[in-house]
């Protein structure tokens, strides 16, 4: 057989899987045979003796040529394969393309937003771009234009939902406008935690990458330095009132932020997902999630296993687990329980303001 960097890839990789009788593992059908056909597996295909992903176009490629079998419920031989692969008109009409994403999660930061793109990933109907773009809150990228945008997309296939997740993006006013002006039937995710808890986690990420960064030296975690402060001293003005400028707290008035974004889209285009459940029951608020996209219930219970080390739950797929990075789950330093409660009831209004414009009531702690 001829190396692959000489063979075209589909020939390639199915020469490859004719002669080592490897499985090809894909998504398109919900029911396969258990016998000489290829075996469902979300979202992507691999060697399952190495557990490698295909490059990309070789996925492609190989999609292209299941597609047509599974539609005609046979597994041709590779000579039909390839015959069927060149066939200009079924190529054309199954490219995948870099439409414009049709789902942004667009905050809040250290709500979980990670966690909720990496949990929705598990769906084959889902695909999610690499990074955060931060192509509508930061004007240096923004005014590169969209199709720069384009680029930094994923390739797609028919039917399957391209998601993006820049945090930033719940709380820089012009970004709204900026995402209709793109795609006005775009729908948005929006994941919050209780807002003193979140509160306190930005503190101790702020804190963390201060302590971890390379610094002048009038800059580092000296004593003078607001990151060398606690969460309390920053918190707390010293008249005992509340910090409301603390940008930690100021992104926490959730409704001052969602309100700009339902000005200019329509409140069936967001949905709430409630971060603290998704920590204690994932599945449940991914069922929510499926419903709202439009996409059939596909991720479960084992999709998921509980680390008792981390003591949060992690990702669980046919090819292995996978938990967050090590930076995710950091422990948050021991608050003032009168200083939390104090937090709490200045809340109160604010979280009622935002349970008003969402039509939803998060039940999150008064005291």
């Amino acid at each position: 057989m001829e190396s692959l960097s000489s063979t075209p890839p589909a020939y390639a990789a199915a020469t490859a899987i004719s002669e080592n009788k490897i499985a090809i593992l894909t998504n398109h059908i919900p029911n396969p045979p258990t016998i000489n056909h290829p075996v469902v597996f979300p979202n992507r295909i691999h060697f399952p003796k190495t557990s490698r992903r295909l490059p990309q176009v070789i996925y492609w490629q190989l999609n292209l040529l299941l597609e047509i079998a599974f539609i005609s419920e046979n597994v041709f031989s590779l000579p039909r394969f390839l015959s069927i692969l060149h066939s200009r008109r079924f190529v054309e009409s199954s490219r995948p393309n870099a439409t414009w994403y049709q789902c942004l999660i667009i905050g809040v930061r250290k709500c979980g937003t990670r966690a909720l793109l990496e949990m929705l990933y598990l769906h084959p109907r889902i695909q999610k771009a690499a990074g955060e773009i931060h192509f509508f809150d930061r004007d240096e990228n923004y005014l590169k234009g969209l199709e720069w945008y384009r680029k930094k997309m994923p390739h797609s296939f028919r039917g399957q939902i391209t998601i993006e997740k820049s945090p930033s993006y719940f709380v820089t006013p012009e970004v709204p406008e900026r995402v209709r002006a793109m795609n006005a039937t775009i729908k948005l995710l929006l994941i919050v935690r209780e807002p003193v808890t979140r509160a306190i986690s930005d503190y101790t990420q702020l804190r963390s990458h201060a302590a971890t960064a390379t610094l002048p030296q009038q800059q580092s975690l000296s004593s003078t330095s607001p990151l060398s402060r606690s969460f309390e001293d920053l918190a707390i003005l010293p008249n005992g009132t509340v910090n409301e400028a603390y940008r930690p707290l100021a992104i926490s008035q959730y409704h001052v932020h969602v309100h700009r974004w339902l000005e200019v889209f329509p409140r069936e285009q967001l949905l709430v997902v409630n971060g603290d459940q998704l920590i204690e029951d994932p599945v449940s608020q991914l069922r929510r999630i499926e419903d709202f996209l439009g996409i059939e219930p596909r991720i479960g219970s084992n999709n998921f296993y509980f680390n008792e080390t981390k003591g949060f739950y992690c990702l669980r797929n046919e090819t292995g687990d996978k938990c967050l990075r090590e930076t995710k789950g950091r422990k948050h330093p021991r608050v003032d329980p009168v200083v939390v409660s104090k937090l709490r009831k200045f809340f109160v209004e604010h979280n009622q303001k935002f349970y008003e414009l969402v039509g939803e009531d998060l039940g999150w702690p008064e005291e």
